[in-house]
């Protein structure tokens, strides 16, 4: 459970990151109250949870012909798919104008979300840590 709650703040905090370096440059927020956000968060954590593998899995000669690269397609996909279901299911989220913006703002979500989980996600440091002992 507590891991769960580091993720969707985590999330929820990435998120939040995106849009508001990215507002009015191709993202803008439909909500600007804190709960949207945490809303937000659990949506892209079940997204990136649940279609992220599948379609990884679909497009493997893509992303290996690509060299990694087409990683940065399906993020912008995650990315998109996150706002427009925030917004059409609960009212809260994102719109994406443009490609760019998608694209930025994916990649600024998963460049805080890399940043915020190495200081906040201890709990694989302490179960090396004890097996170790």
């Amino acid at each position: 459970m507590k891991s769960f709650l580091i993720r969707l703040i985590i999330n929820s905090v990435a998120v939040y990151a995106a849009i508001a370096i990215m507002d009015g440059q191709g993202l803008t927020a439909t909500t600007g109250v804190w709960y949207s956000y945490v809303v937000v968060g659990f949506i892209f954590g079940v997204v990136n949870a649940l279609l992220r593998p599948l379609i990884k899995l679909l497009t493997c000669p893509l992303i290996v012909l690509t060299l990694g690269l087409f990683t940065l397609l399906i993020n912008t996909g995650m990315f998109y798919l996150t706002g427009w279901l925030g917004t059409v299911i609960t009212g809260f989220g994102f719109t994406v104008d443009t490609f760019w913006g998608a694209f930025f703002g994916a990649l600024i979500t998963s460049i805080v979300s890399v940043v915020l989980s190495i200081f906040l996600d201890d709990d694989k440091k302490k179960k090396k840590h004890r097996k170790t002992e």
